[in-house]
Order: structure tokens, then C-alpha cells, then sequence
């Protein structure tokens, strides 16, 4: 076993118990989205951002941004969802260096189909065992070790944490969830 002198024994087990959920609910995510419509949770993942981006399109590096891959990981995942024909590669318009990926119909009828077997892996394993208390705890930890991680020392490229005032949430004002055409469904 690898000396682990350097974190209390309180902190071995934090790390221990963080490694221990992300894998499985990893895995069991892996499992229902391969089940639901063969994606990968990476291809999943590249679907939702899409989906939620203005006309269903972004810039290859932006959404490499946005997903925390590089460029050339990225390149690889869409040419795969190309030949789904869930995604297209487009020149950009307004700049001929650029190269914006593009969500198709067929790409949405993947998601929508996909997203409530996704959500309920993620509402049975992770979010219904946690009290909300607990979630809001979660938020914050989880952005703040994100932050410290960005290179700019922000929250990524969308600004706020998720479910800070400045992050839209979709959904009614009744409290409904948002479907995956109101609200990122990952």
C-alpha cells in the first residue's frame, strides 16, 4: 500500500470515500447510458452541452472549454458522434479558422431519449441521498475545489458555481425540474 503519512487519517478517509462514489456512480452511469443508446458518459456529456448552446452549436474550442478536454481528445469524441450522425462539424461563419460542432435532430431525439434514464442514475445514486443541506454543501465544496483547479482561478466558462444566483437553473417557478431541452441534462 502506498504511504499515505502525508493526510490524517480524517482526510484519508474523506479522499477514500470520493474516490469509492465517483467510481461507482461513474460506472453506473457508464452502464445505463450504453444500455439507453450505446453513448459513452463523455459523448453523453458533449450531447447536453450542445443541446443547451445557442442553435444547438459551439465552437470546437469552446466546448473543449467547456467539458475540461483538449482540443485533439475532443476532435476524437465528435468524429465518433459523426458517425452516429448525432453531431456535424460546420466551418464558423465568422471566422474561417474555426470549426463549430453541431448538434443534428437526430442528436436530440439521442438525448431526449437518453436524459431520464441519466437523471434517474443520478436522482437514485447521488441526489436523493443526499439532504439538501448536504447538496448545497456539496455545490460549494465541489466549486471551490473546481476553482482552485481553473487556471484563471474562476469557475470555469460559465462564471458562477452551479446553483449560485448567477447560474441559471431552468425549470417553473413551481419547483419543477427542467426538461433536457430547458436545462443542461447532464
Amino acid at each position: 500500500m502506498a504511504d499515505t503519512r502525508w493526510l490524517s487519517e480524517g482526510e484519508l478517509d474523506a479522499w477514500m470515500a470520493y474516490l469509492r462514489a465517483t467510481h461507482l456512480l461513474e460506472r453506473r452511469i457508464e452502464e445505463q447510458l450504453k444500455a439507453d443508446s450505446g453513448l459513452t458518459h463523455p459523448h453523453y456529456e458533449i450531447l447536453a452541452k450542445l443541446s443547451i448552446a445557442p442553435q444547438r452549436r459551439l465552437r470546437m474550442s469552446d466546448l473543449a472549454r467547456r467539458l475540461v478536454v483538449s482540443k485533439s481528445g475532443l476532435t476524437y469524441q465528435i468524429g465518433q458522434l459523426e458517425k452516429r450522425g448525432l453531431v456535424e462539424r460546420m466551418d464558423c461563419p465568422s471566422d474561417e479558422r474555426g470549426v463549430l460542432a453541431v448538434l443534428t435532430d437526430e442528436g436530440v431525439r439521442c438525448l431526449e431519449k437518453t436524459a431520464p434514464g441519466h437523471v434517474a442514475v443520478v436522482r437514485a445514486f447521488l441526489i436523493d441521498q443526499l439532504t439538501p443541506e448536504e447538496l448545497a454543501t456539496m455545490a460549494r465544496i465541489m466549486s471551490k475545489a473546481a476553482a482552485a483547479m481553473s487556471p484563471n482561478g474562476s469557475h470555469g466558462s460559465h462564471g458562477s458555481p452551479p446553483g449560485s444566483p448567477g447560474e441559471s437553473q431552468g425549470g417553473s417557478p413551481n419547483g419543477d425540474r427542467p426538461s433536457p431541452s430547458q436545462a443542461d441534462p447532464v
